[in-house]
């Protein structure tokens, strides 16, 4: 079955570590017997989860196919690279250029050209305006967070596309509308802007996914030389080459000349979600302007760049090999106008018996209870139980819940057993006893540690096996004593280590009326046994006199015969 969602889940891959939970901003994570699967209509494609996932079991939906397909047919072909492309490939222009002409594209260009455009259009809004808040269009991620998540924000989204898409509009527009174009870049929710843009964009892939292409064609991005049209077409991009870092649209914009405007920006959704948190865009006098990216460290952070090199080395790599237009045009070649509407759904809202009910659940019935350990993924206890009732969560994610209800269980467990069982310490001081051993070992003060409990006290003022526990913690390991006697009983012991050099448990089992029983058994075998050995003897000594007997008399009358 095809894979329509960016992000998905590998089933048998799937540990249930909850990790992806705790590291998605939106909780778009949905667990069901165990597994965590992702929520198409919840998700963002940030691609946390990708990047956080220990067992690889959260995947990037794979587009080769669908680009390969393209590359082969009869259509012209433009490839959009995206500007953190110097960071996935450690290569020239002319060697990457070069590799995806190998692959069969017509034409290499660059979507940092876009990003000039949506830049010269975005200060003609800034300067338009007197006063106001406005969010940046360029990261498909946040768009998509503000219209599901913050849709109170979405007016204040600028009202063209992004980068990506006003490049791709540029090149229909210079080389034909019938033009297939890739974009390749390193961000996951590039895939849900061409699924939703299919005129401007036939396909997303990401550099990883490029790199696969060039692995199974056999190209060798560093060997490869094409003397013919090595350049980004139309030109080379300047100031849009910024837009990868924390902060590059904003130097676009400053050297635009945007006026009397406050210029900030955020590089993850994590800071971003704090600043709008009391925040209320009528109360901003002067002109505001947010540039928010969804990756930490801008695009060169994004899940998908797959690089060796320090975010240090690719800032540096963009800033030195950016080159500065002498002026910008005031007017954008090309843009798309974009106007944004809120996704959000409708969330069902859940009365405080409900939310109550389900603590209850997970064991909490008190404020207490509720530890907001996030061990589960969510934030709060609350955060899981809305979950459990909106039916994305189990009560099995909440580890607190899970250890004490285990911890009951072999508590009862231990308690209900016959023999009698005793955990200690390194300094043989009892942490744990049941009532089997109390009553075994306390005699007359079984009733006060019953009551009182009989943790802290000496094992050897209880029952003398020190000598055995001083040989698990040393050994390691099980030791079993089949017939251990104290006093005038017979024991079976088998003592074990739970932590080593630190815990020891023991479970002692009385034998002495088995062992009893065996003994009688054996005595009264052994008198039989005797008594029939006697019978034995009597009757071979019976047979022995009769055949001297016969003997004798058949030679007497061999004699007589002979005679």
């Amino acid at each position: 079955m095809p894979i329509s969602q960016p992000v998905y889940t590998l089933t048998n891959e799937c540990q249930d570590c909850y990790k992806c939970i705790r590291e998605c901003p939106v909780k778009a994570i949905k667990v069901e017997k165990g597994h965590a699967f992702v929520m198409q209509d919840k998700c963002i494609s940030c691609g946390n989860c990708v990047i956080v996932c220990p067992c690889n079991a959260k995947r990037v939906r794979s587009d080769v196919g669908i680009a390969t397909e393209l590359l082969e047919s009869t259509k012209k072909v433009y490839a959009s690279l995206a500007p953190s492309w110097r960071g996935a490939f450690d290569c020239t222009e002319t060697e990457i250029i070069s590799s995806l002409k190998k692959l069969g594209f017509t034409g290499v260009s660059e979507t940092a050209l876009g990003a000039q455009e949506v830049s010269i259009k975005t200060a003609e809004i800034l300067n338009k305006a007197e006063n106001g808040f406005f969010i940046s269009s360029a990261c498909p991620v946040v768009v998509e967070y503000i219209r599901k998540y913050r849709p109170e924000f979405v007016k204040n989204i600028v009202p063209i596309a992004s980068p990506a898409l006003t490049h791709a509009k540029m090149l229909k527009e210079m080389y034909g509308e019938d033009i297939s174009v890739i974009f390749i870049g390193p961000c996951i929710g590039k895939k849900n802007e061409s699924d939703t843009n299919k005129n401007l964009i036939d396909v997303s892939l990401t550099f990883e996914e490029l790199k696969l292409m060039f692995e199974e064609s056999f190209i060798n991005i560093h060997k490869e030389r094409n003397l013919e049209d090595i350049k980004f077409l139309p030109h080379n991009a300047n100031e849009g080459n910024f837009y990868p870092i924390d902060g590059g649209m904003n130097r676009t914009l400053k050297q635009i000349g945007v006026k009397n405007c406050i210029l900030t920006e955020f590089a993850s959704l994590k800071s971003f979600e704090k600043a709008l948190d009391g925040f209320n865009p009528n109360d901003c006098t002067k002109v505001t302007f947010a540039e928010v990216l969804a990756c930490e460290g801008g695009c060169i952070g994004g899940p998908c760049i797959s690089t060796e090199k320090s975010e240090i080395m690719l800032i540096s790599d963009i800033l030195t090999r950016t080159k500065l237009r002498d002026s910008i045009p005031k007017e954008p070649l090309s843009v798309v106008h974009m106007d944004y509407a809120p996704k959000q759904e409708d969330l069902k809202e859940y009365s405080l018996e409900e939310i109550n009910e389900a603590l209850k659940k997970l064991g909490k019935s008190n404020p207490e209870d509720e530890l907001n350990c996030g061990g589960c993924g969510y934030n709060t206890c609350r955060e899981l139980a809305l979950a459990l009732i909106a039916g994305t969560a189990e009560p099995s994610m909440c580890v607190s819940y899970m250890r004490k209800l285990a911890m009951q269980k072999a508590s009862i467990m231990i308690r209900c057993m016959p023999s009698s069982v005793v955990i200690v310490d390194s300094f043989l001081r009892i942490l744990e006893a049941n009532t089997s051993f109390i009553r075994a070992f306390t005699g007359d003060m079984a009733d006060i540690f019953e009551a009182d409990g009989i943790a802290g006290a000496s094992l050897d003022r209880i029952v003398d096996i020190v000598d055995i526990f001083k040989d698990v913690f040393k050994v390691n390991h099980e030791i079993h004593k089949e017939h251990y006697c104290l006093d005038d009983k017979i024991y079976d012991i088998i003592a074990f280590v739970l932590e080593p050099g630190k815990v020891a448990g023991a479970i002692i089992t009385d034998v002495t009326k088995t062992q009893m029983n065996r003994e009688k058994i054996a005595r009264r075998a052994n008198e039989v046994i005797s008594k029939n050995i006697s019978i034995v003897q009597e009757i071979a000594c019976l047979l022995g006199e009769h055949m001297v007997e016969t003997e004798t008399l058949l030679s007497s009358i061999a004699d007589d015969y002979d005679k």
